[in-house]
């Protein structure tokens, strides 16, 4: 079985391409089945979001995989591959697994470090899990990768650091004011960049907010949205000698603040400080209110400066999540090299269990006069011998697996207990389970559900 992934990314097609290779919310079951019955698939999920679409497989041959994945893709969005080969990327093996620990974990987005992509990798899985697209191999990589993740965002701060001027803006107000609950904050502009800085203050305690925008109804809609107050254009001055931060971010082509108007603003403010964050280009205050006596002025290349600062902190961060990633795919390594050892000591104790019973039976026919008590004593005892015996090998051949050559040393455990009829039937019954696979989901749906139910009680950083 072999781990790969195919997609593309913000990196590798402009939105009007990844447009075209959406998945409804609604058709993803139907598409997770379609995937699974397409040929050389075993196991398949599916990462959609509106910067990435990416299917995630595990196949029985390398060679063939990609023609026929990028087949479904072909007829699932009714786009000929010409249009989209150029597009796409596709990994493998352990380049594959670095992909999915790295994208889990933020490091592949458009903002390194954003936790949002976690949440999603993670519906995800449970989805493919809940449709049975899934086995051993994937619910075991992706819970190691979403709980890497997660231990990734609590043990560094790569998500600390405001890397969006929006962002920037109200975490620069953080930081003069320890926090916005007693403060009160004028956003002017409902535009994209108003709502984005919105977005950021209501999760920071803030409790008095308006809103002013030359067409009031947007001025009302944006402040409704988080419980603000919108105010008529016209009152902006006002608001002005009110208010502790502004933030303003319109289309206006000329000064919305000027110097004359801050002038009579901070007369009447009685040595009151004000901060003020224009994010908007071209400004919309005048560089020279930063001059009058309590006025903080902070333009977008102040912002800008400080993103940059921080994205750096973020390098340094993801470097830690790279190490930590390293770490991660050399356990699931190990956890992939140990995955034929359970077949072998199965049969083998399946095999010991058989030479018991028999021995049992031959002794219970030579000494008919035992009664229960002494039968019972016998077997527990002749049990103990056989377990003993077989304890040592089982050991050993767990840690020779883990090894460079442990596929040799499986086969000559295989050859030394001869274990071959036995594995032999047990590959028969495993064929009929991949013909028939409702009864093995359903015993790793049990695995998966209780970690799934851990997971969903820790809030994401």
């Amino acid at each position: 079985m072999h781990i790969v992934v195919v997609g593309l990314n913000h990196r590798t097609a402009p939105v009007e391409v990844r447009e075209k290779f959406t998945f409804a919310q609604g058709d993803l079951p139907q598409a997770l089945q379609e995937l699974k019955n397409t040929k050389s698939v075993l196991e398949c999920v599916v990462v959609a979001t509106c910067n990435r679409t990416e299917i995630y497989a595990v196949v029985d041959k390398l060679p063939r995989y990609s023609h026929y994945i990028r087949g479904f893709i072909e007829k699932w969005f009714n786009v000929p591959r010409e249009q989209f080969r150029d597009y796409l990327y596709s990994y493998e093996e352990d380049k594959a697994i670095r992909h999915l620990f790295k994208v889990t974990a933020g490091l592949n987005s458009m903002i390194i470090g954003e936790t949002q992509i976690l949440g999603q990798v993670k519906d995800a899985f449970f989805l493919a899990q809940q449709n049975q697209a899934t086995g051993t191999m994937f619910n075991e990589l992706f819970k190691q990768a979403i709980t890497t993740a997660k231990r990734a965002h609590y043990e560094t701060s790569i998500a600390e650091n405001a890397v969006s001027v929006s962002y920037a803006a109200v975490e620069l107000g953080k930081r003069i004011f320890g926090s916005y609950a007693n403060k009160k904050v004028l956003i002017v502009g409902a535009g994209k960049m108003g709502e984005l800085t919105l977005k950021h203050l209501r999760v920071s305690g803030l409790k008095q907010l308006y809103v002013v925008n030359r067409t009031f109804s947007k001025a009302l809609e944006l402040a409704e949205s988080a419980g603000g107050t919108a105010c008529q254009f016209e009152r902006l001055a006002e608001l002005l000698t009110e208010v502790d931060v502004v933030i303003t971010s319109t289309g206006a082509t000329e000064f919305v603040l000027t110097h004359k108007m801050l002038q009579t603003v901070v007369a009447q403010r009685k040595s009151r400080p004000l901060f003020m964050m224009d994010i908007a280009v071209p400004r919309d205050a005048d560089p020279k209110i930063g001059e009058l006596a309590n006025v903080f002025l902070y333009d977008i290349d102040d912002l800008e400066a400080l993103v940059e600062s921080n994205m750096e902190e973020r390098q340094k961060e993801a470097a830690k999540i790279e190490l930590m990633i390293d770490n991660e795919m050399i356990a699931f390594e190990m956890w992939q090299r140990t995955l034929g050892v359970a077949p072998l000591i199965q049969a083998l104790h399946q095999k010991a269990s058989s030479v018991h019973e028999e021995t049992m039976d031959s002794l219970l026919k030579k000494l008919p006069e035992l009664d229960e008590r002494q039968i019972k004593v016998i077997r527990k005892l002749t049990k103990s011998i056989v377990n003993q015996m077989l304890r040592d090998p089982i050991v050993r051949i767990k840690e020779m697996s883990a090894q460079r050559h442990g596929d040799e040393a499986l086969d000559y455990f295989t050859q030394i207990f001869a274990l071959e009829e036995i594995l032999a039937e047990q590959h028969m019954e495993s064929d009929e389970k991949q013909h028939n696979p409702s009864k093995e989901n359903e015993q790793s749906s049990t695995t998966v559900q209780g970690w799934q139910r851990e997971m969903t009680t820790l809030a994401l950083p």
